[in-house]
């Protein structure tokens, strides 16, 4: 299975159950996305914990008031068998503004707001929301 798409399912997965956090397998991409959800507001906080090949992700879920989740659904646009590239000018808003692409580019990982920002197109990776 793609890590992406199992990072994104655990989250989701801890998020129905209403777990306060969640560790994944350690990757700098990983790492990357949970830093934009959480600079986006998406998730409370990300830690990075152990060392070598025992490092995990923890991720402390965010909730409002009446206990749903912030993320209510995600969406994996390119996967290992089908990688979908856009221009800058091709990225579209998703659910109309109230959520984020996270596409990533020769600057690193960006949110599509960012990426429209700085006129820079690559490869997307997914849409949350």
């Amino acid at each position: 299975m793609d890590p992406i798409a199992d990072f994104l399912n655990r989250i989701k997965n801890a998020q129905a159950v209403s777990q306060k956090t969640v560790r994944v397998p350690f990757s700098k991409m990983k790492y990357q996305i949970s830093k934009i959800l959480e600079r986006e507001k998406f998730i409370e906080g990300v830690e990075k914990r152990g060392k070598g090949a025992k490092k995990i992700i923890k991720i402390i879920l965010k909730y409002d008031e009446n206990k749903n989740p912030a993320i209510s659904g995600f969406k994996m646009i390119s996967k290992p068998s089908r990688r979908i590239y856009k221009k800058a000018k091709d990225i579209k808003k998703v659910k109309g503004g109230f959520g984020i692409a996270i596409i990533s580019t020769s600057k690193g990982l960006l949110t599509d707001k960012e990426a429209r920002r700085e006129k820079i197109g690559g490869e997307v990776i997914c849409e949350i929301w």
